[in-house]
């Protein structure tokens, strides 16, 4: 099945990918930030385990309530205007995050963090289809490691950022303001904070000068409704109804359990360190290791996708890999605990890459909107996470995590069998 209606020359796909790749450089970049932002906003605004969490919470929701809207929004705009209004978004996002974190007012740095998320909705919404259909369904899997790669390179230097220029000794001040008198406590956090404002605002200029790039770009428009389309009548085999895809809801409903246990080894593995009270100051960059597991992972798939097995088998592969690493963690402690969290990166890395093309496959004209209801499904990095966070403070927090990573892995392990042949053809499912 051809990706496109015209075949493009190799030069326009090759640019094509190489501006794709530096979206999902901001993506990353973007979402791999919230794991020290966890440590960030604990500290600066004197909050407990839960409410810190509301990072994460605020931010994945924003996907939930923005996916629907931005394909509708995307039908109006064009691929183009669309990537560069999502921009325009983030950036007003990040100086507004910087603005009220500095001035220590959380209900506005969360506003500021739910608009990031609203641009980032939109961005995902467009780009996950579009490069999907960029080159043959059966495929995609190799092109989206290609851009989890550039995701994971910036994920990795998002927690190292922040950890030098904002969190640099946050152990020592941890002490001084467990310390400190209520004025001195308030003088030394207002310090801290402040640190936050000039990295986001200079996210927010990168971000207004990628989205007038983007405008003026060579960036094609692809309709993946033409693209993504099955043999048959009407271009989704003659049916009516999103709700005539069972492999796509059970791909939904993949996806929520998929960025959950994905941000759980992403940005809540510091909290699982603390949880051995090992100190801040190591524990700012474990996300940073998860991020390096991720990109082996991606290597990896890129090297045996499709060749060696298909973008199902390997599904299942990380699927039974997730199972081991998260039992494994639950058997030791320490650091060593703390490695089998960060591999569970490997066993991730090609989840995404391998669950969105396999539910998108044949939905035809009902593409975009299967799209946007994947996108919803990045809300389980809410859920999930958040349930944790609330949990551990009743149950042991190993047992917690294993509790909720071994079901979302089991359920993984089932889409890649079963569940997303459900309803497709024999010769189609992949």
């Amino acid at each position: 099945m051809s990706a496109l209606t015209a075949t493009p020359e190799r030069s326009s796909v090759m640019t094509s990918i190489a501006i794709v790749g530096v979206l999902f450089f901001v993506i990353g970049f973007f979402t791999w930030i919230n794991g020290p932002l966890i440590t960030f906003v604990r500290l600066a605004f004197d909050l407990n385990e839960v409410n810190a969490f509301l990072v994460l919470m605020v931010f994945y929701l924003s996907y939930f309530f923005l996916a629907l809207p931005s394909s509708w929004i995307l039908k109006r705009t064009g691929m183009k205007k669309g990537l560069a209004l999502s921009l325009f978004v983030m950036a007003a996002g990040a100086a507004a995050f910087g603005q009220f974190a500095t001035q220590r007012w959380y209900p506005g740095a969360l506003g500021g963090l739910f608009v990031i998320g609203s641009g980032l909705a939109l961005l995902q919404t467009a780009i996950n289809p579009y490069i999907s259909i960029l080159g043959p369904i059966e495929t995609a899997a190799r092109r989206i490691a290609l851009m989890g790669i550039c995701n994971k390179i910036a994920g990795i230097l998002a927690p190292i950022v922040i950890g030098t220029v904002v969190l640099h000794g946050i152990g020592d001040l941890s002490e001084k303001v467990a310390k400190a008198g209520a004025q001195e406590k308030a003088a030394l956090l207002d310090e801290f904070a402040a640190n936050i404002h000039a990295p986001y605002l200079t996210m927010a200029a990168v971000l207004v000068v990628l989205a007038i790039g983007v405008l003026f770009s060579p960036l094609p428009e692809l309709k993946p409704s033409e693209a993504n389309a099955t043999p048959a009548a009407g271009g989704s085999g003659g049916k009516t109804s999103i709700f005539q895809f069972p492999h796509l809801w059970l791909g939904v409903l993949c996806l929520f359990v998929y960025v959950g246990v994905e941000v759980m080894a992403g940005d809540a593995i510091g909290t699982y360190g603390h949880g051995f009270d090992l100190p801040l100051d190591s524990t700012k960059i474990f996300t940073s290791y998860t991020l390096g597991a991720m990109l082996a992972g991606y290597i990896a798939g890129l090297v045996l996708i499709p060749r060696v097995v298909s973008q199902a088998r390997y599904l299942s592969i990380s699927a039974v890999l997730g199972v081991l690493f998260s039992i494994g963690a639950f058997l030791t402690h320490g650091y060593v605990s703390v490695a089998f969290v960060a591999a569970l990166g490997f066993a991730n890395a090609m989840m995404w890459p391998a669950i969105f093309p396999l539910a998108i496959q044949g939905l035809g004209r009902f593409t975009e909107t299967g799209s946007a209801l994947l996108i919803m499904g990045i809300a389980g990095g809410a859920i999930i996470p958040q349930a944790f966070a609330i949990l551990k403070q009743h149950y042991d927090f190993q047992l917690v995590f294993a509790a909720l990573m071994v079901p979302c892995y089991l359920y993984i392990l089932f889409y890649s069998l079963r569940g997303h042949r459900a309803g497709l053809p024999a010769g189609q499912a992949g």
